[in-house]
């Protein structure tokens, strides 16, 4: 007995650094937002490690997707939580978020520097038609693997045309509780699972409840750029629903229209080149808390990004480990395993609808046509990476 203890600590640790070097490993290769990123865990996670299967990983998509929070951020972090608790998991959210994170802040301090020099910023200008290609095939792929019935087709059809045309943050969580309802009603042909008595354990709840009130109140109290940068981006990663096709608008109307900390064309330079970083979209918070502090210097600007980052992404990794604890006792009620088809379809349709209202204003310019095109035929029918489409798209703009 005391020879299997010794060695199952050792067993452990290495099946741990393997698994983070693979989270390091997405966390430099996946482009295009959480769509694609669930393709991408399938292949490595899935296929290749069998970490979990693809019916476990598509219910800790679908838990992403019901909570508040960067969705890919949150599935990969429950998969740390699921193979080796906590602490593995906080290790999992940190390599996974801190590539995009670093590359975004050196492009907001890098564009301050360009504005400062009065250098062009057009260098990216196909970048933006791109991630439209990248949405539309992610949707393809993952729509093959939700959409199975007439039911589930109809409701990524339903979600995709209320998410076209109304297009208010508020319509996401109410178009993915619908789905999940729908498809909840059919929970009769669920395999009965023996039941247990939720444990319900309230402390992470509690942290993001207190984090948020104290935030709101230093913020109110001292007026500081930093406090404030903080509270902002908590309140959005607290309270935005779908991923950050979602969270785009709602950071334009806030620091952009109201508040002005950047220009349109700074926001939309930085929109354009957090679709060439791998990792979380959630990292264009990263660059837009740099330039808000961009009178403050680097220094200002280093500070400004950290403690945007840490408010966006705080928040849904607190409420993550407080819903996975009870997870597995959940998903045994036949009408919460139903109500994942529901709400894996109606994420399929909400993504439609993103793709399209991203590609209308590009579809008078045939010139980003061709490129959502080329993007399109060269994700579906060749095997070049994703990282070098999107850099020979930079390349592309810096030589025309």
């Amino acid at each position: 007995m005391l020879p299997y203890l010794t060695t199952a600590k050792p067993v452990r640790r290495i099946r741990y650094i393997i698994f983070l070097k693979d989270v390091l490993i997405l966390a430099l290769t996946t482009f295009g937002g959480p769509q694609v990123h669930l393709a991408m865990f399938y292949d490595r996670l899935v296929k290749k490690r069998r970490y979990l299967t693809e019916e476990e990983l598509l219910e800790l998509n679908a838990l992403g997707q019901v909570l508040p929070g960067p969705t890919s951020t949150q599935t990969i972090t429950a998969l740390g939580f699921k193979i080796g608790g906590p602490n593995l998991a906080y290790l999992t959210v940190t390599i996974w978020i801190l590539p995009a994170v670093l590359i975004m802040t050196a492009a907001g301090i890098g564009i301050s520097y360009l504005e400062r020099h009065h250098l062009s910023l057009q260098f990216a200008r196909f970048i933006q038609p791109m991630a439209v290609g990248f949405m539309i095939v992610a949707g393809y792929r993952i729509g093959q693997k939700v959409i199975q019935d007439k039911v589930s087709l109809a409701l990524a059809i339903t979600a995709a045309l209320v998410g076209y045309v109304f297009r208010s943050p508020v319509m996401t969580p109410i178009v993915i509780a619908i789905g999940g309802l729908t498809t909840a009603l059919t929970y009769e042909k669920q395999e009965r699972m023996e039941k247990k008595p939720l444990r319900v354990q309230w402390a992470n709840f509690f942290l993001w409840l207190g984090v948020f009130v104290l935030a709101a109140g230093m913020g109110a109290i001292t007026h500081a750029l930093p406090v404030r940068l903080f509270e902002n981006f908590y309140r959005n990663g607290s309270f935005v629903f779908g991923g950050g096709q979602v969270l785009t608008p709602m950071l334009y109307n806030e620091f952009v229209a109201f508040k002005h900390y950047l220009t349109r064309e700074e926001f939309l330079s930085g929109l354009g080149l957090v679709q060439a970083v791998p990792g979380p979209v959630f990292s264009f918070a990263s660059y837009i808390g740099a330039l808000s502090m961009r009178d403050a210097g680097v220094h200002g600007q280093l500070w400004g990004s950290l403690v945007s980052t840490v408010g966006i992404f705080l928040p849904g990794t607190f409420l993550i480990f407080f819903v996975y604890r009870f997870w597995e006792q959940l998903k045994r009620y036949r009408v919460v395993r139903a109500s994942l088809g529901g709400i894996n379809a109606a994420s399929t349709g909400l993504t439609a609808a993103a793709a399209i209202a991203l590609f209308e204003p590009m579809a008078p310019h045939w010139p980003s046509v061709v490129v959502v095109l080329v993007t399109i035929g060269l994700l579906l029918y060749s095997k070049i990476p994703p990282y070098v489409l999107i850099l020979g798209g930079l390349l592309a703009g810096i030589v025309l």
